[in-house]
């Protein structure tokens, strides 16, 4: 008998420890942005309410890589909610320089808002890489977002990147409204016509980015040893800012013909290859070199002494929404300018996201000079595949069309720089 009863105490113990371990193991398994978020997690539209169409008087949809650093998660939400449309795609990432702490905390805001936890369109990646904007890093961290958009859908139909010092000038409606019109192949992508431009930008220095094989942010270093100019192709370059159609990005990412992989093993040690990397691929690339639009409808001044953008502020603030472009850069956090944006062109109430036909419920009320804070300014929501396009959204179309007009759309613009 006291074997017996050993026996089953035994087997009670085990049971028990088998048990401890499965409950252990599913608390360990919850997503960790699900601790301290309200009981409406689990509340989701009918796939019918968050699935766009795709028919082709239909808007497009635009996959939006924002990234940031240390701090910069405040901005990007701002930035996030200022770009919101249900159609979209976002992928939101800080790199090394930030903690995992202010990760989780930027995923915890994402996934308490009942906007973007409702359509389900928001992605934060949960680990970061170190990457410098200066080196190869920023390449690779460019191409894994789009292979990433590209595995979490592939309805999409532009790739944009943005970082935590961007802002648009046009709400989601009037650019989707302008971009409805266009063959979905285009490229929009700004060439330099600079003279001595590849000379300046010492692309013949072999530089190295150990940001490629560190895990914290570092910063590149130059050697002192110099490459013969390649003549298996040619280089182009430009601005780094640029909007991408998806063929495109998934060449780039694909490679089936090797020019973006043996184009990706050049770059490695090239400064800045952001300004240099797609443009040389499609300008390369007999399939894509005429899909060129050579404007990427960004609003920046150049310093000509140091050859880098200058922070913008409120005195920019009318020639940036009186010109044809979509977003600009860079801006300080807090600017007034951006509240000058949110007031009078996208009609952002304050700590919302832009309203559009999609939402029923305007939160007209919750006004961005107000001292009450909404943090949801829709309850209720329509169809996602409805556009109200304002002012902006049918100048920006007039724009497009003009550029057809004057047969700069499809145009071959590669040949311009020397």
């Amino acid at each position: 008998m006291s074997r017996h009863y050993s026996w089953v105490w035994g087997y009670c113990l085990w049971l028990l420890g088998i048990f401890t371990s499965l409950v252990l193991l599913g608390a360990l398994s919850r997503p960790y942005f699900q601790d301290g978020v309200s009981d409406q997690t689990s509340f989701e539209l009918p796939i019918s309410m968050r699935v766009p169409s795709k028919g082709p008087n239909d808007p497009p949809v635009l996959a939006y890589y924002v990234s940031g650093s240390h701090g910069d998660g405040k901005k990007v939400l701002r930035l996030l909610k200022a770009i919101y449309h249900p159609r979209n795609q976002y992928l939101l990432q800080l790199d090394a320089g930030s903690a995992d702490s202010e990760r989780r905390e930027l995923a915890l805001w994402v996934q308490s808002d009942t906007v973007f936890r409702a359509y389900g369109n928001v992605n934060v990646v949960g680990r970061s890489y170190a990457f410098n904007q200066m080196g190869a890093s920023a390449l690779a961290a460019t191409l894994q977002a789009a292979a990433l958009l590209l595995k979490i859908s592939t309805d999409w139909d532009w790739f944009v990147t943005l970082s935590a010092s961007d802002y648009p000038l046009l709400a989601q409606d009037d650019i989707l409204h302008a971009f409805t019109f266009l063959p979905r192949d285009l490229n929009f992508i700004d060439f330099t016509r600079e003279t001595g431009w590849s000379k300046r930008q010492l692309i013949n220095q072999i530089i190295v980015d150990p940001n490629l094989y560190f895990k914290k942010n570092s910063a590149i270093f130059y050697t002192a040893e110099i490459r013969t100019r390649p003549d298996a192709f040619r280089i182009f370059g430009g601005s780094p800012w640029m909007i991408l159609s998806k063929a495109f990005m998934e060449y780039c990412v694909q490679g089936w013909d090797n020019l973006p992989r043996k184009l990706l093993m050049y770059f490695t040690n090239v400064a800045f290859p952001l300004k240099l990397y797609f443009h040389t691929v499609i300008c390369n690339s007999p399939e894509f070199q005429n899909t060129t639009v050579d404007n990427n409808l960004w609003y920046v001044i150049w310093d000509a002494t140091t050859g880098k953008p200058l922070k913008l502020n409120i005195s920019d603030y009318y020639k940036m929404v009186s010109s044809e472009a979509v977003f600009a850069r860079p801006f300080r956090e807090g600017d007034p300018v951006l509240y000058e944006l949110d007031k009078n062109v996208l009609n952002r109430p304050r700590d919302g996201v832009v309203p559009g036909k999609w939402c029923l419920d305007r939160g007209m009320n919750a006004s961005i000079d107000s001292s009450i804070t909404r943090k949801d300014n829709c309850s209720s929501w329509g169809d996602i595949n409805v556009i109200e396009p304002g002012l902006h959204g049918l100048k920006l179309g007039t724009f497009f069309s003009n550029l057809g007009t004057e047969r700069r759309l499809r145009a071959k613009h590669c040949h311009s720089i020397a």
